[in-house]
């Protein structure tokens, strides 16, 4: 195993090092200009701001740049917000946490969704139940994240004000504390997870009737095993291959869906960081950002991996 998680680590080092290309590249190409303000202000003196552009590197060549900021990267050093005037990674690690709750308690939400309702309509394929399931499914991926939660703020925030719509901070203590911060976290966390389980539900539902017809199955059945057995220790333990693979891939979905979240709910992550230094052209923030979202989705792909092992022992790591 530690070999194995070894070599993928040295596997998504050129990955790492290719989308940092791409990305500073982008960035550095694209308009915009993090001093424009300075240079429309007549109170900077030229020098002032020639000075300041001197100092941070902006006239470089791309690829100087570039190597000046992956050498600082591996120091260390993030960068500086030109916008906030401090480190680019102080304002990361701020904003991370509220980012990461939400994310994951989605994810948390959609696969406690998506696992029951998909199995049960798949062991009972076009009943009811399986045709209420897939129309809501359907229903429940066709509408965006945005939509949704402008739905969830006029019906729970304004009609009948159960929970507040943008993130507050809270002056409380104790359980007090906890309880304000879910109140708040209840609907951009549910409005993610239901999106995220509503196109689960349909591959887990594939998923297991793919395998549900498989002759060990029927083996298993006619050997006098529970229906309970059969499935739980079976069915879903093979299915849930494919499920966790459309997981992982799901992750960049996940953190872009994340960024609309954030900014509709005012939610004080890293999604609502990168827009905000977007809009004020402050590219050391963007870079770091975009940066540290490709990591994540890398490091959950990592995990998708090492779960293959143990859902299906056949499967080895070597």
């Amino acid at each position: 195993m530690s070999h194995y998680l070894l070599r993928r680590l040295l596997i998504a080092i050129p990955s790492l090092i290719g989308i940092s290309i791409v990305l500073f590249t982008i960035l550095a190409l694209a308009p915009g200009d993090p001093f424009e303000e300075l240079a429309t202000n007549p109170a900077v003196p030229p020098e002032v701001r020639t000075a300041l552009r001197a100092k941070f590197g902006l006239d470089d060549p791309v690829h100087v740049r570039y190597l000046r900021w992956a050498s600082a990267m591996l120091q260390g050093d993030w960068g500086f917000s030109f916008v906030s005037r401090v480190d680019a990674d102080r304002l990361i690690l701020q904003r991370l946490p509220a980012t990461l709750f939400v994310i994951g308690s989605a994810q948390i939400l959609a696969l406690l969704v998506a696992l029951p309702v998909g199995i049960y309509a798949a062991t009972r394929p076009y009943s009811i139940f399986d045709q209420i399931a897939n129309t809501l499914a359907f229903i429940g991926f066709s509408l965006p994240t945005f939509f949704t939660g402008l739905l969830f703020i006029l019906l729970f925030s304004i009609y009948l004000d159960w929970l507040p719509f943008v993130y507050t901070e809270v002056n409380e203590t104790g359980w007090r504390w906890w309880w304000g911060h879910l109140r708040q976290a209840i609907m951009p966390i549910t409005v993610l997870g239901l999106f995220q389980g509503a196109s689960m539900t349909r591959y887990v539902r594939s998923a297991v009737l793919d395998v549900i017809r498989l002759d060990y199955v029927t083996t298993a059945r006619s050997k006098g095993l529970a229906e309970r057995i059969v499935i739980g220790k079976h069915v879903v333990r093979n299915a849930l291959i494919p499920v966790v693979t459309l997981v992982a891939l799901q992750m960049p979905a996940v953190f872009g869906g994340a960024i609309v979240t954030e900014q509709i709910f005012r939610i004080p992550g890293i999604g609502s960081l990168l827009i905000s230094s977007i809009l004020a052209n402050d590219t050391p923030v963007i870079m770091a950002v975009t940066f540290v979202f490709a990591c994540l989705v890398i490091l959950f792909n990592l995990i998708a991996d090492v779960l293959y092992g143990w859902l299906d022992p056949r499967i080895s790591y070597r």
